[in-house]
């Protein structure tokens, strides 16, 4: 009797091995995407659990029940290293008391799990760490606790462990922010505080010296007719007249008379031989529609003459230094403009000539500010090139991350005599933006190099 091919052993034995065959072919790339996604899963975390140069200056803990605070911290090692501050990403359980004792600076991301509990993965921390007094005199630290409202017990754990460590002699960098189910505005103080902070990371106590009297002498708008928010140039002076010392790349910090206790820090925008502290202030707006507490009172609220609560902090890291007699790239956007024109001033002053502007702002009848003293920089040989970046004067979004692009070559052959990169204005767009132009025009390892060297500095916020 013959057999049907539905029933011949050998078809059938043909097609299970075709039908394998395909399913092994369809199969194959979906498992290479899996191990390809997973190897760079982890190559991101070892990425962040490792710093860019030398020892970290900050470590990034936290513990999670779901991942939430992961992220975050994820997040948060990122916008630190972006603003050129060294960070690693660890686990609340990879910490122990040594780790505890040879840290400065800590950002505890912590979740609280049911009602009041500590997420699982601190449950080692809370054993081995939280169970003995372990004095930390010497820790800096910042606590992001995330919680639900809908529980008795509010970000429990996170309250917990800031208490513990206060009682350790820790000292909090800023108050704890409690976040209720991913809440915006809590998240966005945090990010202002990282930016602050990515500011003030190499000084934990710039708390000191006290505010003194100064008075506003002049203002003026720098952008009429923006589309943008207004721009202000802002001139103050010491009451008693005597002008204190202050480097380019250095701070102000304002309090305004509305929140005293939360100074604004500003990049000084000019060198004591101008006679006065120059700063250029964008006047923010709030939610409701109305003026900054701080930058709505500076730029247009305090008369001229009123009296100004400020003191100037140094910032090291965006100081020229051992940089000041090369050759200087310059790169900014916005009222980041500040920063840089103190470092121009401070080097025409000295003669240093070969100093490269790439500056970026929405259009150039109505942005460029202190543009009647840049191009007279230019004509006069004390800016050996200007590159300009008006995002909106034409179709197509030209910014200045693209100018660098476009000039590859000309920016290796400044890198090869020995320049300097020094980056200034919004952390969120140019300074990634520039970051990356820089990685495909050098090299990752390349821009590593020159930051560890302090070849590549910034003054992101």
């Amino acid at each position: 009797m013959m057999l049907g091919a539905s029933g011949d052993p050998v078809r059938l034995a043909l097609l299970a091995g075709l039908t394998l065959a395909y399913a092994g072919a369809c199969l194959a790339p979906c498992l290479r995407l899996r191990r390809q996604r997973r190897a760079a899963r982890l190559a991101a975390a070892a990425a962040l659990a490792t710093p860019d140069a030398g020892n970290p200056s900050w470590i990034v803990a936290h513990a999670s029940q779901t991942g939430g605070a992961e992220e975050l911290a994820g997040q948060t090692v990122r916008t630190l290293r972006l603003a050129g501050v060294d960070a690693r990403l660890c686990p609340l359980s990879g910490l122990d008391g040594a780790a505890l004792r040879g840290a400065e600076r800590i950002l505890f991301l912590v979740s609280t799990y049911g009602e009041g509990d500590a997420p699982d993965a601190a449950a080692t921390f809370l054993a081995r760490v939280m169970g003995a007094p372990l004095p930390l005199p010497q820790l800096h630290y910042a606590m992001l606790a995330l919680g639900d409202r809908a529980y008795s017990h509010f970000c429990a754990f996170g309250r917990v462990l800031d208490e513990w460590l206060a009682a350790q002699g820790a000292a909090r960098l800023f108050a704890r922010i409690e976040v209720d189910c991913g809440a915006a505005p809590a998240l966005d103080e945090w990010r202002r505080q990282l930016s602050h902070l990515a500011g003030t990371s190499d000084a934990p106590d710039w708390g000191a010296p006290a505010f003194a009297d100064w008075r506003l002498a002049a203002r003026r708008l720098l952008n009429p007719g923006s589309a943008g928010a207004p721009v202000y140039h802002l001139e103050l002076a010491p009451q008693d007249g005597i002008l204190p010392h202050w480097e380019s790349g250095d701070l102000a910090q304002i309090a305004a008379p509305a929140e005293p206790g939360r100074p604004r820090e500003y990049s000084i925008a000019s060198v004591p031989a101008d006679g006065r502290v120059h700063l250029l202030v964008r006047q923010q707006a709030r939610a409701d529609g109305g003026a900054g507490l701080a930058s709505g009172w500076l730029t247009a609220q305090a008369g001229i003459g009123a009296a100004i609560a400020l003191r100037l902090r140094p910032h090291r890291r965006f100081r020229l230094e051992r940089n000041a007699d090369g050759p200087l790239i310059l790169i900014g956007n916005g009222s980041g403009i500040a920063g840089l024109r103190g470092h121009l001033k401070s080097r025409i002053l000295a003669e240093q000539r070969r100093n490269w502007l790439i500056f970026g702002e929405r259009n150039g009848a109505h942005d460029f500010h202190y543009r009647a003293e840049i191009e007279a920089w230019r004509d006069g040989g004390a800016l050996a090139r200007l590159d300009l970046a008006f995002s909106r004067d034409q179709a197509q979004r030209v910014y200045v991350q693209d100018r660098l692009l476009g000039n590859a070559d000309e920016l290796r052959m400044w890198l090869g005599e020995g320049a300097a990169i020094y980056v200034c204005g919004s952390l969120n767009g140019m300074a990634g933006g520039v970051d990356l132009a820089l990685e495909e025009i050098v090299g990752r390892a390349a821009l590593d190099g020159l930051a560890a060297q302090g070849r590549y500095r910034r003054d992101v916020y």
